[in-house]
């Protein structure tokens, strides 16, 4: 492990970007900031000792991470409509159960494969998020692309596990809630996509995300932590399909936002959303392909943490302030990685959020200008397996965890027992 000095220090970050954030800490923004979720959130005292905050960021462990991912890789690629993927979602309700987590749900929704359409004219090339307003990308592209060879996967016993095709049907997706104490009516959605594909064992996308949030949900799950505001934990189905878990979520539950039921009973089974973040592939960082394509094989020094909103969205303005929020728990909680933020959210599962309510999405890379330039050669490929990742990526992964962890604990007001 490189030292926190190395890690964090002044290479890192340009002078410029450190003066905005400067003079954004210290703006009117950040003064709003306080009371995006309609309430005034008192921070938790950076350099004490009684931080309860930082007590709680302590109870992230690399080697429990890393037990998370490796439990959800013995599924394979969790791809939706299998019997490995309903495994799985078995899976992630026990676990989450077992971590005090009694309130678990699920949300039911049918999904059919669309019929492929025969292209109408020549094929146009288009950058990744070339829908989303993206930026362009310049410099080294590498070749990206989902796999559907089985026999690229070397590993005969994980090529057989994956080998039952999607069927369509109904599809079922987890999640459980930390009840607010004082105001129960009001929530933050923590989530991540649990399904893959590509024939490997979909480690970093998005094992490496599920893991983060379930680890989430074990901490603020402890009988000792108590929040003002609710926190929703969710692991989507049926992202690599387009969004449909978050997608069937929204149309099923954005109505009843801040409907108490039963009436005068002080229970809102879908609080108000306060803010929707995503987490989708959080551990890859080796910088820009080499000019024959190839990726370095450790970890890059100034590898950073992505936190990005969509400029598009309606919600884009109070959704840049939320990402900034999250690099200021960054800087105060995380160990070893800083946050960066980038304005081009695409295709994950904060999209079918980002009109409705502040949404954000952490990842390892922008997602339009670098992951989809083939930043990360394991993305839907055979080799995302769990063995391809060294403790500096699992690391990484950890580093967004401190970072959620502190910004969201900051927001629902977040306190220990002693």
């Amino acid at each position: 492990m490189a030292s926190h000095e190395h890690q964090r220090g002044g290479a890192r970050r340009s002078r410029a970007e450190t003066r905005v954030r400067a003079q954004w800490l210290t703006s009117a923004m950040g003064v709003a900031f306080a009371s995006l979720a309609s309430a005034q959130v008192t921070p938790a005292p950076v350099d004490s000792g009684d931080d309860p905050i930082k007590a709680m960021v302590g109870r992230l462990d690399l080697e429990k991470y890393k037990a998370t991912i490796k439990g959800l890789t013995k599924f394979g690629d969790r791809r939706q409509g299998t019997d490995r993927n309903r495994a799985a979602v078995d899976w992630i309700e026990t676990q989450l159960k077992s971590y005090g987590c009694a309130n678990t749900s699920r949300i039911r929704y049918q999904y059919a494969a669309a019929e492929p359409r025969a292209p109408s004219g020549p094929a146009v090339a288009r950058s990744p998020d070339a829908a989303q307003g993206g930026a362009r990308f310049r410099g080294v592209r590498a070749h990206t692309g989902v796999n559907a060879d089985p026999l690229l996967q070397p590993d005969a016993a994980l090529r057989a596990l994956n080998s039952q095709p999607s069927t369509d049907g109904e599809r079922e997706e987890v999640y459980c809630t930390k009840v607010g104490t004082t105001h129960p009516d009001e929530m933050y959605i923590v989530s991540a996509h649990m399904d893959g594909h590509g024939w490997g064992e979909a480690a970093n996308d998005d094992g490496s995300g599920t893991a983060l949030v379930m680890e989430l949900a074990r901490i603020f799950a402890s009988p000792d932590v108590t929040t003002e505001r609710s926190i929703r934990f969710a692991l989507w189905n049926n992202e690599e399909t387009g969004l449909n878990g978050a997608r069937a979520y929204v149309a099923q539950r954005a109505a009843l936002q801040g409907q108490e039921d039963p009436a005068a009973s002080g229970k809102y089974p879908e609080p108000r959303w306060l803010g929707m973040i995503q987490h989708d592939m959080m551990m890859f960082d080796h910088g820009m392909p080499r000019a024959d394509g190839s990726v370095a094989k450790e970890q890059r020094p100034e590898a950073d943490v992505n936190v990005e909103f969509q400029q598009s969205a309606k919600q884009a303005e109070a959704a840049q302030r939320l990402a900034w929020a999250f690099v200021a728990a960054n800087e105060t909680y995380a160990t070893d990685y800083p946050a960066a933020v980038g304005p081009h959210m695409t295709n994950t599962d904060s999209t079918p959020f980002m009109d409705l309510v502040p949404a954000i999405s952490l990842r390892e890379n922008e997602r339009g200008r670098e992951i989809g330039a083939g930043w990360d050669p394991h993305w839907h490929q055979p080799t995302d397996v769990y063995t391809s990742f060294g403790d500096s990526d699992f690391r990484l992964g950890l580093n967004a965890a401190q970072t959620t962890l502190g910004a969201i604990a900051r927001l629902t007001g977040a306190t220990l027992s002693k």
